[in-house]
C-alpha cells in the first residue's frame, strides 16, 4: 500500500481521526473508505474491535500505523482513523439548506455540521472562500456527522442561488430587519436556505435585500453570538415550526 501524506487540500483522500468519526465513515459512506488506521495502544479495545468488524464487513484494509497518526492528528492521543475518499454531494432541491459564506474556523464548521444533522438538516452549502471541509479538524469536530450529509461546496453565492432559485432566503445579519421570534411566528415555506456568515465579518450588506433578513435577539451586553450559537438557535427555531 502507498504510504501517506500529511492533510493537503490537493489530496484526493482525507482522514476522520478518532474511533468514532472512523466509525460512522464505515457505517454510513463504506464505499469511500480506504484504510482503518489503527494505534497500538488501542489493541483490544471494544472500540478498536468494533473498527475492526465494521472494516471486515466493508472489505477495508486495517493496519497498525502509529507514526502516521500522529502525523494526520497531530496528537499523541489519536488512537485510530479512516482513510476515505473525498466526495463532491448534489443537494436536495426539497429539501432545506444550511449555507455557510466564507466560514473560517474548522471547529465552527465541523460543530454546525453535527448540529445540522441533530436537528434533521440534511444538506449544507459551504461558499468559497471558507475552510477545506475535508480538513482533518473539521471532520473530527463533526464527529463523523458530515457521513450522513449532503455538501456541496460554491466558488460563488450566485451558483448557489442559480442552482436552488425557490428556496427562500433567511440570511443572519445582526441588523436583520426582523427577529427570529417574529419570522417563525409568520409562515415559513417547506424549502427554506438559513444563511450564516464569516465569524469575523458577518454575512456582506448586500444579503440584507435578499429574502428575510433575520436577527436572534439579544441583550445588549454581547454584541454577537458564536456562529456555531447562532447556526444551532437558527437551525433548532426552523426545524422546530
Amino acid at each position: 500500500m502507498p504510504s501517506l501524506s500529511p492533510y493537503r487540500s490537493d489530496l484526493d483522500y482525507a482522514y476522520a481521526p478518532g474511533m468514532f468519526p472512523a466509525m460512522e465513515c464505515l457505517l454510513h459512506r463504506p464505499d469511500l473508505a480506504r484504510r482503518v488506521l489503527l494505534h497500538t495502544k488501542a489493541a483490544g479495545t471494544e472500540g478498536a474491535q468494533r473498527l475492526i468488524e465494521l472494516a471486515g464487513k466493508c472489505h477495508v484494509r486495517v493496519e497498525e500505523a502509529d507514526r502516521a497518526l500522529g502525523r494526520i492528528s497531530g496528537k499523541e492521543n489519536c488512537f485510530a482513523a479512516a482513510v476515505f475518499e473525498k466526495f463532491d454531494d448534489l443537494l436536495d432541491a426539497q429539501k432545506p439548506h444550511v449555507v455557510l459564506h466564507n466560514p473560517s474556523d474548522c471547529g465552527n464548521v465541523g460543530t454546525i455540521l453535527r448540529t445540522s444533522l441533530g436537528f434533521g438538516v440534511e444538506d449544507v452549502a459551504l461558499i468559497r472562500p471558507c475552510v477545506d471541509v475535508f480538513d482533518p479538524r473539521v471532520v473530527r469536530a463533526s464527529m463523523g456527522s458530515m457521513f450522513q450529509l449532503r455538501i456541496h461546496v460554491y466558488d460563488t453565492f450566485d451558483q448557489y442561488r442559480l442552482a436552488y432559485p425557490e428556496h427562500m432566503l433567511y440570511p443572519f445579519m445582526l441588523d436583520g430587519s426582523k427577529s427570529l421570534p417574529d419570522v417563525l411566528a409568520g409562515e415559513v415555506p417547506a424549502r427554506w436556505s438559513l444563511i450564516f456568515g464569516n465569524e469575523g465579518s458577518g454575512l456582506p450588506a448586500e444579503f440584507a435585500a435578499m429574502g428575510q433578513p433575520v436577527r436572534i435577539p439579544s441583550n445588549e451586553r454581547i454584541d454577537s453570538l458564536n456562529l456555531s450559537i447562532a447556526a444551532a438557535i437558527g437551525v433548532y427555531g426552523f426545524t422546530r415550526k
